[in-house]
């Protein structure tokens, strides 16, 4: 059974840096992505990042490009989100995907 562990998240001061961790189990193939999303409060969850293990190739949302960095470990089977130069807009739940599979969410909060 597919399932996703996110964590990393916490407070954070405008300017600041978190790592989000995703560690991806029960997975039987080889060639996918992941994707990080994010919902605030009162707003729709809207994509962030992703990329493939396929080719590494990765993608970022505008709001975050220049900020943020994807990358993965596959040894580890865990995939992570720098966040730097964090902004009280990126303030939301996090939450990783694979498959059309959810994890759990980890809350990120910036603030000063």
């Amino acid at each position: 059974q597919l399932q996703l562990v996110e964590s990393g998240g916490g407070l954070a001061r405008p300017g600041g840096s978190l790592r989000l961790s995703c560690v991806v189990s029960g997975l039987t193939s080889d060639v996918y992505a992941i994707g990080w999303f994010r919902q605030a409060p009162g707003k729709e969850r809207e994509g962030v990042s992703s990329i493939s293990t396929m080719d590494g190739s990765t993608y970022y949302a505008d709001s975050v490009f220049g900020r943020f960095t994807i990358s993965r470990d596959n040894a580890k089977n865990t995939v992570y989100l720098q966040m730097n130069s964090l902004k009280p807009d990126d303030t939301a739940v996090y939450y990783c995907n694979v498959l059309g599979v959810w994890g759990q969410g980890t809350q990120v909060t910036v603030s000063s």
